[in-house]
């Protein structure tokens, strides 16, 4: 019977354990360059005992981006910066990937190069706010992607994948979750296309693929995996029928023999309902691969999912926040440090690398 705390592989990458850190944003990167901080050294090195830790979404190009300070991937200066963090958490012996985003219709025109729209599947505006300036407004309407920039979305993939590899990275996580661009290709409140890329699901699906095949050009299919989460809500997206549209994009990644499936399965406070808890267990027994289970796992519901074989690993997000000895703390039955909520996107140091370990 396997542990949550058994060492194991994940595709071709040695893990320690089977407590995997979620992808977190938190808003820190250096203003205006989007470069990580300093301080994502120290915080990515502190948090090197988890199993696998998968970096907060980075931004694969300027347009990609939706958030105050997200890092990104398509510098050079991003990407030796990414290089010190990797070597820091390799140090350690500790394994990272970096999630490759982009943020689609998740985004204001302030951030976007020329002050110009955000590029979305259709010209669907999201019912969210965004955060810049110290103040929060509402999401700008979006511009339909024309086939070429759709293209060279896809091309931006591919390079950030390269750049990630320069960096040092075990491997690289495509997001294709939570109401962001790739995830607005599939579902069908935010594709509303009548060419190759909308209608049908095979049509929809088509940007994933070409995505994914482009990443596969740059990493071995035992290093790349995929983030899902059919049943979420998150950014205003939804779909008619999420177990028909994710069982499309189950059966076309598991041929593809990629490091993991990483399945969000429901959003902390996210109430679960009959529907969406048989959704996510009728795609789990299609997924043939490593499965990494993501919804508000605690220490006892982790250890039954992978003791029963539900899941290979489990991804933890706000306890990894508060507790960088989080693997250690769940093993020991170590009382866990609270999360400060002020602090998740804001106060540097502050509620960022400043949470005690277990033995300070």
């Amino acid at each position: 019977m396997t542990t949550l705390f058994d060492k194991g592989s994940v595709g071709s990458v040695d893990v320690q354990n089977r407590v995997f850190m979620a992808p977190l944003t938190r808003s820190r990167a250096v203003d205006g360059t989007d470069v990580p901080s300093d301080m994502a050294v120290t915080y990515y090195q502190q948090r090197a005992s988890g199993g696998l830790l998968i970096t907060e979404a980075s931004q694969i190009s300027p347009q990609g981006k939706g958030y105050i300070r997200t890092p990104g991937i398509y510098s050079a200066e991003q990407v030796q910066k990414w290089r010190e963090i990797t070597e820091a958490v390799h140090e350690k012996g500790g394994r990272i990937f970096l999630q490759l985003w982009h943020v689609g219709r998740i985004s204001h025109s302030h951030f976007q190069p020329d002050n110009a729209k955000p590029l979305a599947p259709s010209a669907v505006k999201p019912d969210v706010g965004v955060f810049f300036d110290g103040d929060k407004q509402p999401a700008s309407e979006p511009k339909a992607m024309t086939v070429e920039e759709i293209q060279s979305t896809v091309a931006d993939f591919q390079k950030a994948a390269e750049n990630a590899r320069e960096a040092g990275f075990d491997g690289v996580e495509i997001h294709a979750a939570n109401g962001y661009l790739i995830d607005q290709f599939l579902r069908d409140k935010t594709n509303l296309r009548d060419d190759e890329y909308g209608g049908s699901v095979e049509n929809r699906l088509r940007f994933l693929k070409e995505v994914t095949r482009a990443v596969l050009k740059v990493w071995d299919a035992s290093q790349v995996g995929i983030r899902l989460s059919p049943v979420g809500n998150q950014n205003d997206i939804a779909d008619s029928d999420p177990l028909a549209t994710f069982s499309e994009v189950i059966n076309f990644i598991n041929p593809l023999n990629l490091a993991y499936l990483h399945m969000v399965e429901r959003f902390p406070g996210m109430p679960a309902n009959n529907t969406d808890l048989a959704t996510i267990i009728e795609l789990r027994e299609q997924w043939q691969g490593f499965y990494i289970a993501n919804g508000d796992y605690d220490v006892l519901s982790a250890k039954q999912a992978v003791e029963s074989g539900y899941a290979d690993a489990v991804a933890f997000g706000r306890p990894f926040i508060a507790n960088p000895d989080l693997a250690e703390r769940l093993e020991k039955g170590v009382a866990l440090n609270e999360p400060d909520q002020d602090t998740f996107y804001a106060g540097e140091e502050k509620g960022y690398i400043d949470y005690p370990f277990y033995n300070d």
